[in-house]
């Protein structure tokens, strides 16, 4: 499930390439399981809509997962 990952403003804030998300500088944020999202120590943190498409909009509880500063 490769594709982009935007908040609720329309910005880009992270790459999702295969069961990892990067943020825009391509550090490895966070693990993806299914549509769970992971820390890296394995803490459930959110998870991403099932929207079809390799286009991710956020909701707005899920924002904060992505820092945009």
């Amino acid at each position: 499930m490769d594709g982009n990952i935007f908040n609720t403003n329309g910005v880009l804030v992270a790459v999702v390439t295969g069961p990892a998300i990067f943020d825009c500088r391509g550090r490895k944020l966070y693990d993806l399981r299914g549509l769970n999202i992971y820390k890296l120590n394995g803490d459930l943190v959110g998870h991403l809509s099932d929207s079809k498409g390799a286009e991710r909009h956020l909701d707005k509880a899920t924002d904060r997962l992505f820092p945009t500063s």
